[in-house]
């Protein structure tokens, strides 16, 4: 993600000596609380080590075939638009009607429209027949305001009523909905020319165009939400219709259909629950739907058909929270708790609505039950509701028609009562692939050598092993190494021994700021089953110390708040380091995975500040954050 602002040739020049002479690449070996450190050379590129590649992608993304995109009031977001956006191509914004153009074109994208009413309420407000005439279509026609925005938002609110049962007397139902414009073959043209487009759009090696939908359950307005994508063709795509929450609420009746549809079609599926963070306790619950204890045969189903989950999105970084995590520095990070109903209430963190948590949760079920239901790996995506996939914080175009400039941002968005900063420019999802193509970025979400970004396209690896040295650590060893003598990020490492050893490495975003440090965040459970977290810094930049408590003094900050620029002259271009878990007891189960923290960068809030000529204060918002990066976790169990 692009942070600093656009700088002279020369200066530029000027600034990468000074980054190189003043935060040079770091690499250590700890295997204890000492700090040991040695230079590095700065790779050029990310090494593709076991035949993998790193590519960087968009798994959500909304067009105005979604009802509330359209509603927004912006009917003209095609996927035609997206594609072309998310491959490098400038296109007139839908929001702005301005151009817009990415500084980077991305790998990959899921044009991820809600299955529910797909392309029918575009074909209501165009009049057309069997559409404008249901009675879903005229409660939509007629609802109250001002001809235009006002009143397609208004429409939008009826319709999450509807969708979330939450309407009252003489309201249409979900099941006349479902009838109306949903049953059928209601949306089977929107359906097929959407897979016509990603087909079109499609060039293996180059850029990927995978088939998906939005599975939308809101059970009393909690967000229970799944994006589901597919890595075949239309010839299978087109024998089906996305499932939806008019079908069913319930996860498990997805997982059901996900298995009929694939023994049926051939198909093979991901689904992606996204946004825990809102979901009122139920994303990650003990329970089932009908809150019943979490059965091995749940968990499997629920392992077989979720192997990640969407970490970071625009409405909000759903890692963990300061009030679960609170000997955690940086759990504070950019928190969202606004309920997607209208004037919804602010959610109250749960264990059941943040990441880490589950990740802990799992554990303690695996020690009842024998199966983990919470063993997944981690995303980012946008969640843009733009068609645009852009989330550079100096370049932020929202997440819709409300909050797309910054004059609309400090107005309410229509989302509970969600102003435009409160939301996050963020996230993407990057895989570890021997190509890219449908099946080989397929592949590499099954097995969760993926990893969450929260914009910056830092390049991230991460092994664990029994017996790895520094040697294994040294280029050119490196990264093969860690494939012939470990487990990558999403593996189970499995055997017994001392303690088990980490290499990992982050390399910057050539376009961003530097990086402060690498964190590895565990999670284990004791002899009684109880699960407990703890974070390790386990290298960083500019030769700090760390205090008795464990802690480093914060890396600095040279953000200029009255222009927004920044300079890299602190921190670290790369880190490498050989870790190994000094708190680890033979035969424990624990999880592992690696947090990666930039430098102090602006939010775009900040930018918008600046532009608005008002006090940054005055938006509610840090002036400052720092982007991270997550990679999936690594599970340690004795034979």
């Amino acid at each position: 993600m692009t942070k600093a602002m656009r700088i002279p040739f020369a200066l530029a020049l000027a600034t990468t000596a000074a980054s190189v002479a003043m935060a040079s690449s770091l690499v250590q070996l700890q295997s204890s609380p000492e700090h040991h450190a040695a230079a590095s050379d700065k790779p050029a590129a990310a090494p593709a080590g076991g035949g993998k590649h790193l590519y960087w992608g968009d798994t959500h993304l909304h067009t105005s075939q979604s009802f509330d995109v359209y509603l927004f009031g912006t009917p003209t977001s095609t996927a035609e638009a997206a594609y072309r956006f998310a491959r490098g191509e400038k296109v007139t914004s839908p929001t702005t009607g301005k151009d817009w153009q990415l500084s980077r074109p991305l790998d990959f994208l899921v044009v991820a429209d809600h299955a529910e009413l797909v392309g029918s309420v575009p074909k209501v407000y165009d009049g057309e027949h069997g559409y404008a005439d249901t009675d879903t279509g005229k409660a939509l026609l007629a609802q109250p305001g001002i001809p235009g925005a006002d009143q397609l938002l208004h429409a939008y609110h009826y319709l999450v009523k509807v969708g979330t049962g939450t309407t009252g007397p003489g309201f249409v139902t979900p099941k006349q909905a479902y009838v109306d414009l949903h049953g059928g073959t209601k949306r089977q043209s929107a359906w097929y020319n959407y897979i016509d487009t990603a087909e079109r759009y499609n060039e293996p090696g180059k850029f990927t165009t995978l088939i998906g939908w939005e599975w939308s359950s809101m059970p009393g307005g909690g967000n229970l939400h799944r994006v589901i994508f597919t890595p075949d063709g239309a010839d299978k795509a087109k024998q089906f219709m996305p499932f939806s929450q008019l079908e069913s609420e319930r996860p498990e009746k997805l997982w059901e259909w996900l298995g009929a549809t694939s023994k049926a079609t051939g198909a093979d599926f991901v689904a992606i629950p996204h946004n825990s963070n809102l979901s009122w306790g139920k994303m990650f619950a003990g329970t089932d739907s009908d809150g019943k204890p979490i059965t091995a045969e749940y968990a499997q189903k629920r392992m077989r058909w979720e192997p990640v989950v969407e970490t970071t999105q625009i409405k909000g970084d759903s890692e963990t929270h300061p009030a679960l995590s609170p000997t955690d520095e940086f759990a504070d990070y950019e928190k969202y708790s606004f309920v997607m109903v209208p004037t919804g209430p602010i959610a109250k963190p749960d264990e059941a609505d943040y990441v880490r948590a589950a990740l802990r949760r799992g554990l303690e079920v695996e020690a009842k039950t024998g199966v983990n239901p919470f063993k997944f790996g981690l995303i980012g995506s946008t969640d843009a509701h733009t068609g645009m996939s852009a989330i550079e914080e100096n370049r932020f175009a929202g997440k819709g028609q409300h909050d797309a400039t910054p004059q609309q941002r400090k107005e309410p968005t229509g989302l509970g009562s969600a102003r435009g900063w409160d939301m996050g420019a963020a996230g993407l999802v990057a895989v570890w692939a021997p190509s890219n193509d449908r099946r080989s970025i397929y592949e590499a979400f099954k097995r969760k050598e993926v990893y969450a970004s929260t914009g910056p396209r830092m390049a991230v690896r991460m092994f664990a092993g029994w017996n790895f040295t520094r040697r294994d650590l040294d280029t050119p060893r490196f990264p093969q190494s860690g494939y012939d003598r470990g487990v990558p990020m999403g593996g189970d490492l499995i055997g017994r021994g001392r303690a088990p050893s980490f290499m990992v490495e982050a390399m910057k975003d050539p376009e961003g700021g530097n990086l402060d440090r690498i964190q590895i965040v565990k999670g284990w459970v004791d002899a009684s089953g109880k699960a407990h977290e703890t974070v390790f810094n386990v290298v960083w930049s500019d030769a700090r110390k760390r205090g008795r408590d464990g802690k480093l003094a914060p890396v600095g900050n040279t953000v200029d708040l009255k222009t927004g620029a920044y300079t890299n002259t602190i921190g670290a271009t790369f880190l490498r380091t050989l870790w190994r878990d000094p708190e680890y007891r033979p035969g424990q189960k624990a999880f592992y995975y690696a947090r990666v923290l930039q430098i102090p960068t602006p939010r775009y809030s900040l930018f918008d500040a600046i532009q608005l000529g008002i006090d940054p204060k005055s938006t509610g918002k840090p002036l400052t954050i720092q982007e991270r990066a997550y990679t999936s976790p690594i599970w340690v169990a004795p034979k």
